[in-house]
């Protein structure tokens, strides 16, 4: 049974920490569309720049990281979001090290959002067939150390005092790409932008025409094929 909408009272900064340019769009794109729809503010931290996205050994690294910033630009705003932010880590090489866990830390005491979605650190295999891309789990470990304890912790970090960075938390977390979803929101109105953003980053999804097809079979169970119904499911941990 569909869980009931998010009951926010006010409008909320939102911000999305993610491995990948298109991670948005696939993880919950339909999601973000419907935050902004509704007056929230949304914006994008990724931690690489995505130049390993390739299978071409021709390929040169540096101009497809270049070619993917600007697919996720035109992608994200599709969905309204107009503020991206790439820490420079290495594609396919992202570790929950103690230096990435300080720069999310300053991202989350300078921007303060009130909630903050990331991936599920713990899901390996999030479908049959599918083995979870490394940095993804990676991004999500260091999301969740940053926030606790140190984010809100004035005695982690106290160079970001110096900054004028004070501590924060936040009031939610949604956990996307879980296993372990306890929040899924049907997001059919906005499935059609959604699927307008992905095919924004041509570097990925190869010829568009069975993209999109694949895209459009994908429906939850919950529907049918004459009446689809398209939801996003996330772990919420609320503080």
């Amino acid at each position: 049974m569909l869980q009931p909408p998010e009951n926010w009272a006010e409008p909320k900064n939102i911000l999305v920490i993610l491995a990948h340019p298109d991670d948005p769009e696939f993880f919950c794109g339909a999601t973000i569309a419907r935050w902004t729809s509704q007056g929230h503010h949304v914006r994008y931290c990724l931690l690489t720049h995505g130049e390993k996205g390739a299978k071409d050994p021709q390929t040169d690294p540096h101009e497809l990281a270049r070619r993917r910033v600007l697919e996720q630009h035109a992608a994200a705003a599709i969905l309204g979001v107009h503020e991206i932010e790439f820490l420079d880590y290495i594609d396919g090489e992202l570790v929950p090290s103690l230096e990435a866990r300080r720069a999310v830390v300053r991202l989350l005491r300078q921007y303060r959002p009130d909630i903050l979605v990331t991936c599920d650190p713990t899901n390996f295999i999030p479908m049959d067939g599918y083995i979870n891309h490394p940095d993804h789990r990676a991004a999500g470990q260091i999301v969740l150390d940053a926030l606790f304890p140190a984010s809100g912790n004035p005695l982690y970090f106290p160079e970001l005092l110096a900054e004028g960075l004070q501590p924060h938390m936040v009031q939610e977390v949604w956990l996307s790409l879980t296993a372990q979803a306890d929040t899924v929101l049907d997001v059919m109105p906005f499935f059609e932008q959604r699927l307008r953003s992905l095919l924004e980053h041509r570097s990925q999804i190869g010829d568009p025409v069975p993209f999109e097809q694949r895209m459009r079979t994908r429906f939850a169970p919950f529907g049918t094929a004459d009446h689809p119904q398209f939801v996003e499911r996330f772990r919420r941990i609320k503080f």
